[in-house]
Order: C-alpha cells, then structure tokens, then sequence
C-alpha cells in the first residue's frame, strides 16, 4: 500500500506517524527508533537541563539514524527561556521543529531564513489558520482525548481534525486518541495527512526513561483512569488519575492559584512518577488512548502492527 501524503513529502519519511514531544521522556533512544521504523521522531528539548544536553541528544540521534527527527519546542507561560535551545537547533540542523503549548511567533522570527520545517501543534481552529499565517509548514491537531496540554474548548479529535483540514491549505496531522491502525485510518478518513502519537509511544521498549511502574500502569488502565487538571490556571492536561490528582483538583476546586498549584504539577513532581514510578508522589501524563494499549512492544512491533493493520482495513474498502 503507497502511504504517501503531502506530511510524508514534508517530512521525507516513509509512514505518516509522528511522535510527540513528551517532556522528560524523548530522547535520542526512542526518536531514532520512530525514525528507524519510517515515522518521525522527535527529541523534546525544553526538558533538558541546558542547550549543551540538547546538542548531545540530537548528536546520539545522528549517530543512531539517518533518517529524518525532529525536536519539539514546549514554551509554556512558565516555561524556560528557549532561544539558545533553538540556536542549537539551528546549528546541529535539525530539519523539523515542532512547537507546541504557547505562542509561536517569537520561534518563528527566530527560524526566518532557516532551511527547516515547521510544524505547530494547535488545539482550536483559529489557532490553527494564526499557524498557517505565521508560515507554519503544518499543522498538529490535538483532540480533547489526548495526554499532556490540551486546547481550551473540550473538542474531540474526531470533529476538530475536519474543521481544521476545511480551513487550512496546510497539511494536518492528527492527534489525541490515536493508537494503532484503525486510528491513523481513521485520522485520514478525516482529512487529515498524517497522524501524531504520544501516550502509545511511551508503552514502547524504547521509551528507556519511562519507569515500569508507568509503562504497567497505561498498560493496565482503562479510558476511565485520566481526569484533566490546570484548568483553572488556563493550562488544561490530562493525567492519569491517582490521588496526587486529587490533591491538584481539590485546590483546583478551591480557586487555587499558580502559587498554590506549583509543587504538585513541577517538573519534579512528574519525574517522581515517570521516573521513579512513585504513584503518590507525582503525576503522569496519558491520554484516552491507554485504554487500547495492551502491550509494550518495540517501536518497530508497533509501526509492523500499525501498518498491517492500516492496511487491511484499506483492503476492506476497495473490495
């Protein structure tokens, strides 16, 4: 089956599959993996201590893979400065960025004249044309159902993945709820021209620095074990829900601030359950989609399945 669409052209890789950014968790390891078995994958840059550390991921990257990667931009209302992350970016020319979570524009001045494609991950149609503006090459459509920062407006995939695709001539990928074949089928059945995973990514042997207590958990639970916190601070995201979330939704519930939300939803306090696999001490990331996952294959099991899968459903269709 030819998987050809205009991401995969954008992107020169072989399947339209990307993985996402997944702060604390994409590195060298698992991108070039995704990249090795035909998607795109990304290094996350934001979570690193230093532009230096990042310099190094994408080298190890390089070492791992000729094919192409990526490396995503999280730039928050809380987050770090990013542009000397960028500047390494640059220099190591690492021939897609992706942005996601806070404004663009201050990325793209920074890339005008670079030779890189330019992906922006929006969760709402009119951020989307402003990407399409600002000179994005394509777009990242996040639906209601996905792990991590999400879009304002409670939209699912499956209705915003259409409106976008009608008001953009850029390429869409779709994301969010999004884990095995049916679902990039799907996802093109849509509009969309290629499709973006980040929770099934995680639940990979490849995923080294996701703790086993993490990769059980998304492996044991269903589509009923995430809730959604930060929404009060204008910043939703879905978790896994456990009785660290309680904590952030109670004060959620008391009107709480960024102040007082701080220590539970830090850095630190995901890396005590991603890394250490200390459930009551932190917080994890996961979409809707941990109730599909019943395995942790390698990326290369998983883009196998995917495919065969994709493609019998395409078979079902032209019978």
């Amino acid at each position: 089956m030819n998987w050809n669409t205009r991401v995969t052209e954008l992107l020169n890789i072989k399947y339209p599959i990307i993985q996402g950014g997944l702060a604390h968790l994409a590195y060298s390891e698992l991108a070039a993996a995704v990249s090795n078995a035909g998607g795109l994958g990304q290094v996350t840059a934001m979570s690193l201590e230093s532009p230096d550390a990042l310099r190094e991921e994408i080298r190890k990257v390089k070492k791992m893979t000729e094919q192409p990667f990526g490396v995503n931009f999280a730039i928050g209302q809380h987050g770090r400065p990013f542009s000397h992350y960028l500047d390494v970016a640059i220099e190591e020319e690492v021939p897609v960025i992706s942005m996601t979570g806070g404004n663009p524009a201050p990325i793209f001045e920074q890339l005008k004249g670079v030779n890189v494609k330019k992906l922006v991950l929006v969760a709402a149609k009119r951020q989307a044309i402003k990407a399409e503006e600002l000179g994005a090459d394509a777009v990242m459509v996040v639906g209601q159902e996905g792990g991590g920062h999400l879009g304002r407006d409670d939209i699912g995939t499956f209705v915003l993945t259409p409106q976008v695709v009608d008001a953009v001539s850029i390429p869409v990928i779709a994301s969010g709820g999004i884990g095995d074949g049916r679902g990039l089928m799907a996802a093109l059945s849509l509009g969309a021209e290629g499709i973006e995973m980040g929770t099934r990514f995680i639940a990979t042997e490849e995923c080294i620095h996701a703790s086993e207590v993490y990769k059980k958990r998304l492996v044991e639970g269903s589509e009923n074990d995430t809730v959604v916190i930060k929404k009060t601070i204008g910043a939703p995201a879905r978790v896994i829900s456990n009785s660290w979330t309680e904590k952030i939704l109670a004060i959620e519930e008391q009107n709480g601030g960024y102040e007082q939300l701080k220590d539970y939803i830090s850095g630190k306090a995901n890396k005590k359950y991603i890394y250490e696999g200390k459930e009551e001490e932190g917080f994890a990331w996961a979409g809707q989609v941990m109730g599909l996952i019943k395995d942790v294959p390698t990326v290369q099991e998983l883009f196998n399945r995917m495919i065969s899968e994709g493609e019998s459903i395409r078979n079902k269709w032209t019978m």
